[in-house]
């Protein structure tokens, strides 16, 4: 018990070196991530306007409702993608900083070495999303009296561990192409954005497409998020939501943490470790 107790705490230290490296990187590159946060405060705008649009050119509907469901889209939508971008990216912040074999000759497990990078993007997505939700929110006035943030906030949170597997997934990619896997994953993020609803209903899908958003946890989150703030629901009936997310996430952390060890297995094989993309 004693020797699990001791591996247990190496492997605990080396997240929380891995989560420190991550807010040091960060905070090295501040003012570039407050540049991306207002390009993604005007990048939401562009989408919320739409509902004042359909207003202003004739159109029929509840405009603050319309609002407020393409502001949870673009928040949902955001916060996805700082998951997707630092797990995505991590293999390439290791080469642009020339630590990639260093850090792949660690004696840290893989799944410590992914889950700090997860850690440090749910800390960081959840601040930025925060944030975006109430700018945008102020911007157009919006009032949510029956909203159950609670709920949406644990929905959200739990929908990161599905989205942590589908990002070990995509992790991979850069590291057996150092030339085009990044630019990869980011086609894996725009597959997941046509098929979960994220700013309309999936029923307007194909059919075919409908199935395919049944294995997409962006679906799950979206339907949550959206029920628990514009209707106030509360975790109890959002159960047919968290149980989904709970067997995708239990299904794709293992299965991303395989590819990537894979993935790793055939870089080093390979010599792509070294590889500048």
């Amino acid at each position: 018990m004693r020797a699990v107790a001791l591996s247990l705490r190496h492997e605990l230290i080396g997240l929380a070196g891995v989560v420190e490296r991550n807010v040091y990187l960060t905070r090295r590159y501040i003012y570039w991530d407050v540049a991306f946060f207002v390009w993604t405060v005007a990048n939401t705008l562009t989408i919320v306007f739409i509902a004042e649009g359909i207003e202003a050119s004739g159109g029929r509907i509840d405009v603050d409702r319309a609002t407020a469901t393409l502001l949870i889209g673009a928040v949902v939508w955001a916060y996805l993608g700082i998951i997707f971008e630092f797990l995505t990216e991590t293999v390439a912040w290791e080469r642009w900083e020339g630590t990639i074999e260093y850090t792949f000759m660690a004696p840290l497990s893989r799944a410590m070495h992914l889950g700090g990078s997860g850690v440090f993007a749910v800390l960081y997505g959840l601040v930025r999303a925060i944030l975006l939700f109430a700018v945008v929110a102020a911007f157009f006035g919006l009032q949510f009296e029956d909203a159950n943030f609670l709920a949406a906030l644990v929905i959200l949170v739990v929908a990161s561990i599905s989205f942590f597997g589908i990002g070990m997934m995509t992790a991979v990619l850069p590291l057996i192409s150092p030339e085009k896997g990044a630019q990869l994953g980011f086609v894996a993020q725009g597959m997941l954005l046509v098929v979960s609803g994220v700013y309309y209903p999936v029923d307007v899908l194909p059919e075919w497409m409908q199935w395919l958003s049944t294995i997409s946890p962006a679906t799950y989150a979206l339907d949550g998020i959206r029920a628990s703030i514009l209707d106030g629901a509360s975790l109890g009936s959002l159960w047919h939501d968290i149980w989904p997310l709970l067997v995708i996430g239990a299904a794709s952390i293992p299965l991303g943490l395989g590819i990537f060890n894979r993935g790793e297995v055939y870089a080093k094989r390979h010599g792509k470790l070294k590889r500048s993309g």
